[in-house]
């Protein structure tokens, strides 16, 4: 499945765009939202990573953890996710609150349970966000621009990660319930409504929905980016391993800032036949894949324009 292939997709939802750090993710990212919203499709482009580059990506501030309309389009919207704001949304949904009067009430009797706080940070609010996006309907397609590796593994393994911590919630709050509700009678407490039993149940139901959407190659799609540097191939490998663990589609792997032939730069040569070294071998290791390689751009991507360039390219057009 070629890059065109994906973008032009109809069927494709969510496209993630991953890899090692300052090998270009953002810029595939945005570019690939920009070619999918010159195909119509009503597209929103959002950064998981916490050092956030996509508001350079397009020239435009989309940071501050707000839906912002991308100038020049009326079908294409950014997000840089604040990773603060958004981290009390994740907790208000699935924090200690939702755990119910009987988690409150065994920590009052037994000091803070740490180990029932919610795993993760950063990611489990990307994650809390792409929760949020896989029941909106406002959007054709949702483009994921993520952190570098490491967080980024992290992201895709919170799905088993909540499930077991939400299956632990549920089983101590069984455990607790009959004895709390025995405490406040002793006492004389009142019952007291609670949905949160049935909030963290609507969450697990959430959670294994979007496993099944992560994994359905019809709807999800990977996009490796890498570059051709023997720490970049090491990376990738971990990560596609990591991916085909999980079930999560990958086809496709950009190949990113090909140095051009230069035989008047001793440098340059030097570092293109470092490249097609590498290059080479990254063919012979991803032969199964799709790849798609990218020339080295004499200038930064910056704005609509230069995004529309790389767009041609990934697509497999020539740029003037």
């Amino acid at each position: 499945m070629t890059i065109k292939d994906i973008v032009f997709n109809e069927n494709i939802k969510f496209i993630l765009s991953g890899g090692k750090g300052g090998v270009g993710k953002t810029s595939c990212a945005g570019a690939m939202a920009v070619l999918s919203a010159r195909q119509g499709f009503r597209t929103l482009v959002l950064s998981t990573d916490p050092a956030h580059s996509l508001s350079d990506s397009f020239d435009q501030d989309v940071s501050g953890g707000e839906i912002v309309a991308i100038k020049g389009f009326d079908n294409l919207w950014g997000m840089e996710i604040d990773t603060e704001k958004g981290m009390k949304e994740f907790e208000n949904t699935i924090g200690s609150g939702a755990a119910g009067p009987e988690m409150e009430m065994a920590s009052q009797l037994m000091g803070d349970i740490s180990t029932m706080s919610p795993p993760g940070s950063d990611e489990a609010m990307a994650f809390g966000k792409m929760l949020e996006f896989l029941e909106d309907s406002s959007y054709d397609r949702v483009i994921f621009d993520t952190a570098p590796t490491g967080h980024t593994l992290k992201l895709l393994e919170l799905p088993d990660l909540l499930d077991s911590w939400l299956g632990r919630i549920l089983t101590l709050r069984q455990r607790l319930g009959s004895m709390i509700a025995g405490m406040r009678a002793m006492f004389g407490g009142g019952e007291r409504e609670d949905t949160s039993w049935e909030m963290l149940q609507n969450t697990k139901e959430k959670i294994r929905a979007a496993r099944l959407e992560l994994s359905d190659a019809e709807k999800t799609q990977f996009v490796v980016v890498m570059i051709p540097e023997a720490m970049a191939v090491f990376e990738t490998q971990r990560l596609l391993a990591s991916l085909n663990v999980w079930k999560i589609p990958a086809s496709n792997i950009i190949v990113n800032q090909l140095v051009p032939g230069n035989p008047d730069c001793v440098f340059c040569s030097k570092r293109r036949e470092m490249q097609q070294t590498n290059l080479a071998d990254i063919r012979e290791l991803y032969s199964d894949l799709d790849l798609t390689e990218v020339p080295l751009f004499d200038s930064e991507i910056r704005g609509i324009e230069g995004l529309e360039d790389l767009g041609r390219i990934l697509i497999g057009e020539n740029v003037q």
